[in-house]
């Protein structure tokens, strides 16, 4: 573990501000980060002040001033260097991941390797921001639109991907021509330093500094600042749906732009005709990959009753093979989760939806020891049970039974969420209708895959309660860009639009 944290360039203590390079001295004071396997101490971060803040935005904004003016294919260029930066650090990074959150180690690989896929991608958007042109209705006139920068952006980031979710927003945000100041979540501090640590040698190596700052600090005193400030045209933010709605609403007392991903209560439902096997397969690791932490986690499965009887046994047997322990370890499965107040959220549920009505099928206990371990669970449940309608960030599975296809859709949609969804059917009348506008209300939906693992081409968002915004792929950076609508008469009258006249 040491040797790992010593390769990306991590101290026993390490500064919690950034503008480019490390601010030193003066800190607020200090967190330490811990393993959730076994609770043991990873390192720890001096949290930053307000005025550390300042020195990063100050920083930010006067490096937008030159960074803006650069070619964006020369901003891909080095954005596909960090690329490159982070597949050689990438071992490592996957391993932080593990060590600080608690995924298996596949997944934390993934996880850097989703950082890598989105740098590949931004390098090609870099030669293609393009604007439209449209016909004039005036005589000798040329009417089209450009996109130009916003300037510094800020990203606020939750504990579950401490490294792919900034490089969706950041590598994009940097070949469009912004600056980017990033507030990750205090229980992965130190993949965020590790991460910043790897672009900033390669934008140090241009001759670059403050293009990507980083601002470890607490929500009351940094956070706040951070979303009330004018200077900052964009927030982007992933987290809870309560977070959500605080952002939101301060960012848009200032007319600013938020872009939220926010909480997720995804279902998959099952048809009769539908390929059981897979179905089992993509059922797995949408409720259970991550132990049950990613916002798009399956938390709600809808099965036709006619094959109710067959699939939920195959789905206890596969719960009950699910190898729990070291993320690390070769055969793991199933990680922790992040922390102590996490497993009382998991129990609090559990006990709330048998309260309810709820029928454990599996699972349903801590698992006693060290760390933060908990049993993949599935409960019988009614879409009318209050607890069905809420998130907990954990692996708990609800499992319904229904009779017609509409009836399962209008379920689906009937809460406050609406990230992912999916479908597993071979019958392309009933895909088509989850797909079209009376089917899934959610910003994905998937047939005959699970709710979870998106890839890096495809817009990636929600809508209702998970906030409506869109990052990675298909044109989400245009979010992080401001339209310009140009007109240019290269006649000698000036005639104006709509046939008015204004002539003395």
């Amino acid at each position: 573990m040491r040797d790992v944290l010593a390769r990306l360039g991590l101290a026993a203590v390490n500064p919690g501000a950034y503008a480019g390079a490390p601010i030193v001295g003066g800190y607020a004071g200090r967190i330490e980060s811990l393993n959730p396997a076994d609770d043991s101490v990873l390192g720890a971060v001096e949290l930053a002040t307000v005025d550390q803040y300042e020195s990063v935005v100050r920083e930010a904004t006067r490096a937008f001033g030159e960074w803006r003016m650069l070619p964006a294919p020369k901003r891909g260029e080095i954005v596909r260097q960090m690329g490159e930066a982070l597949r050689a650090r990438k071992d490592d990074l996957g391993a932080l991941v593990s060590l600080e959150v608690g995924k298996i180690r596949a997944e934390g690989l993934g996880e850097v390797q989703e950082s890598i896929d989105i740098a590949d991608f931004a390098v090609g958007l870099s030669r293609q921001l393009y604007g439209l042109t449209m016909h004039s209705e005036r005589a000798s006139h040329r009417m089209y639109e450009q996109w130009h920068p916003l300037g510094a952006i800020g990203v606020i980031t939750a504990f579950n991907f401490p490294n792919a979710v900034w490089a969706w927003n950041a590598m994009l945000a940097a070949v469009c021509g912004d600056t980017v100041i990033w507030k990750p979540s205090l229980k992965a501090p130190l993949t965020a330093i590790a991460t910043h640590k790897v672009c900033e040698e390669v934008l140090a190596k241009h001759g670059w500094s403050g293009v990507f700052g980083l601002i470890i600090g607490g929500d009351k005193d940094v956070g706040e600042t951070m979303i009330h400030d004018h200077r900052l045209p964009l927030i982007s933010a992933t987290g809870s749906t309560r977070m959500g709605k605080r952002i939101g609403a301060v960012v848009a007392e200032r007319l600013g732009r938020s872009l939220l991903e926010l909480g997720g209560n995804n279902a998959i439902l099952v048809e009769p005709d539908a390929d059981m096997d897979i179905a089992v397969r993509g059922i797995l690791f949408g409720a259970v990959g991550t132990a049950g932490q990613r916002c798009t986690t399956t938390r709600r499965l809808f099965l036709n009753r006619k094959i109710s009887g067959e699939l939920v046994p195959k789905l206890v047997k596969a719960w009950t093979q699910c190898r729990i322990g070291d993320p690390l370890a070769e055969g793991t499965l199933v990680g922790p989760l992040i922390d102590a107040g996490a497993v009382e959220g998991f129990e609090s549920a559990v006990a709330t939806a048998i309260a309810q009505g709820g029928e454990v099928l599996v699972g349903g206990k801590r698992v006693e020891g060290p760390g933060n371990f908990v049993q993949p669970t599935i409960i019988r449940a009614t879409p009318q049970m209050p607890i069905c309608r809420e998130e907990t960030f954990a692996p708990i599975l609800y499992v319904f039974e229904y009779d017609t296809l509409e009836q399962a859709i209008a379920w689906q949609n009937d809460v406050p969420q609406g990230l992912s969804s999916s479908i597993f059917t071979d019958s392309f009348r009933s895909a088509e209708t989850f797909l079209s506008a009376k089917g899934s209300d959610c910003g994905i939906a998937n047939v005959n895959i699970g709710t979870s693992g998106a890839e890096i081409g495809g817009a990636f968002g929600g809508e209702k309660e998970t906030g409506g915004g869109r990052e990675s792929g298909s044109d989400a950076w245009k979010a992080y860009m401001r339209r310009q609508t140009n007109t240019l008469n290269w006649g000698r009258d000036l005639p104006l639009a709509q046939g008015i006249s204004f002539d003395v």
